[in-house]
This record gives C-alpha cells, structure tokens and sequence, in this order.
C-alpha cells in the first residue's frame, strides 16, 4: 500500500470547488490523489536534479516551474 501524503478532503475540494463535479466518489478522489502524487515526485525529483546541476541544495520556485515544463 502507498503512503499518501495528500488529504482525500483536498481532492473533493478540488472536484467540487474547482471543476464544479456535483458529486464525487471515493474512487475518484483516490484516483486523482494518486496522480497527483506521481505528477508532483517526478516533478520535485527533476527540480531536485535542476538544482544539484546549478550547485545548489536549495530547490526554488524556479526549479519547480522548469521541472513541470519538462
């Protein structure tokens, strides 16, 4: 089983609030959940090489921003 780090609510926020979804299941919120987290760790992971490649530890905001482009 994986850890999740982000909240189920979050998900249905999302759902709800944003994409106007009247309802929404448990699958769906889970689903969503887990590509989240995969899109963001391939994300922060480029970012994290992105910073070492600039002789930093210190991963930025532009780090992040270069890395989703990618």
């Amino acid at each position: 089983m994986k850890n999740n780090i982000l909240p189920l609510a979050a998900m249905e926020n999302l759902l709800k609030i944003k994409a106007n979804a009247p309802r929404v299941s448990n699958s769906a919120k889970e689903e969503l959940r887990n590509i989240l987290e995969d899109y963001a760790e391939k994300i922060g992971e480029m970012a994290v090489k992105l910073a070492a490649h600039s002789k930093r530890k210190t991963v930025t905001g532009e780090d992040i921003r270069l890395a989703a482009k990618s």
